[in-house]
């Protein structure tokens, strides 16, 4: 009798981890971005949308005390949880302890429990920010563009100085010095996310030192980098959504990190039973979670032959062809 209550209660279990009805997303942040977040939000939305479940978002504004009860409030009120954990790793880890019975997916960053409740999505985000430092390359040799000086110098506005925005800079270095070894790479950490006017500062300075393409990794922030783009003439590179039409005719490209499209997924395998709790995912070029929005803002800007340059070099890192090295700090 005991063994058929136990499998009664497994297959339960399993029935409603099949189904859930509840999705929460918490962000360390806010919404708004045109980046990162908001990305990840349209993929809630696309959930809601196709099955038909209940969404919720909370804000933590980068607010620490809202942290350990965000998650709290999640945890109590949804089947699965979407977590941008940058800052509070720690209670991500408590909370899931007290609910283990929740499906808890962490994007971008890995966070590892001892009972393997958690599961992360961890990008190889430096496959995207080569391509970036290839278009970025390609761009400041191309002196017959307008505002494109000989000096062979590109930069990178970063949110903050963290392992995630070290490893973009870093694939960003390779790209740059793929395509030309004598491109000089500068780079701004400023140390918000949610302030544009810092990065529109930023990304001046970087081009009064003769920088023709800035690449901003730095979300809310970095919107200041497009602006500042236009300003002063000169080329930007956007982060994780597609940035090209913010600021026609500046924004080259766009480095994806395809948040929306992760979350959609890792929602199906949960669906369809293939989703591993305590799993640590990898997506990058080749699942097509990290790439190049080339675009008709991008052809308006580069000539024919060097769009398709661009897209023969992506497949070569989709292929394993080239082989772009992670950060080791």
């Amino acid at each position: 009798m005991k063994k058929f209550a136990l499998l009664v209660m497994v297959l339960l279990s399993l029935v409603l981890f099949a189904k859930p009805a509840r999705v929460a997303y918490v962000i360390n942040g806010s919404l708004g971005d045109q980046s990162f977040y908001d990305s990840g939000y349209a993929g809630i939305k696309q959930i809601e949308q196709d099955f038909k479940v209940q969404t919720r978002v909370i804000e933590c504004n980068f607010d620490p005390s809202l942290y350990y009860p965000s998650l709290i409030t999640a945890a109590q009120w949804a089947d699965v949880i979407f977590v941008i954990s940058y800052g509070f790793e720690e209670e991500l880890k408590q909370v899931a302890m007290k609910f283990p019975n929740k499906v808890w997916v962490n994007i971008d960053t890995v966070v590892q429990d001892e009972k393997g409740i958690i599961s992360s999505v961890d990008y190889r985000e430096e496959e995207g920010a080569f391509l970036a430092g290839v278009v970025a390359a390609l761009v400041t040799t191309m002196t017959d563009l307008p505002g494109i000086n000989p000096q062979k110098i590109i930069g990178a506005v970063g949110g903050d100085d963290d392992i995630v925005i070290r490893s973009f800079v870093y694939g960003y270095e390779q790209g740059a010095k793929y395509i030309d070894p004598e491109v000089q790479v500068k780079v701004i950490y400023v140390g918000t996310w949610d302030d544009p006017a810092k990065g529109k500062q930023a990304a001046l300075q970087l081009y009064a030192e003769g920088a023709d393409v800035v690449f901003q990794i730095a979300a809310l922030t970095g919107f200041g980098v497009l602006q500042a783009a236009k300003e002063v003439g000169k080329y930007a590179i956007g982060v994780d959504s597609n940035q090209n039409p913010l600021v026609p005719g500046h924004v080259i490209t766009s480095d994806l990190k395809e948040v929306g499209k992760t979350i959609y997924t890792i929602f199906k395998w949960i669906l369809d039973g293939t989703f591993e709790k305590g799993k640590v995912y990898s997506f990058g070029v080749k699942e097509g979670m990290v790439g190049l929005a080339i675009d008709e803002y991008t052809r308006k800007i580069l000539p024919e032959n060097v769009v398709q340059k661009i897209i023969d070099i992506q497949n070569k890192v989709a292929s394993g062809e080239i082989q772009v090295q992670p950060y080791r700090p």
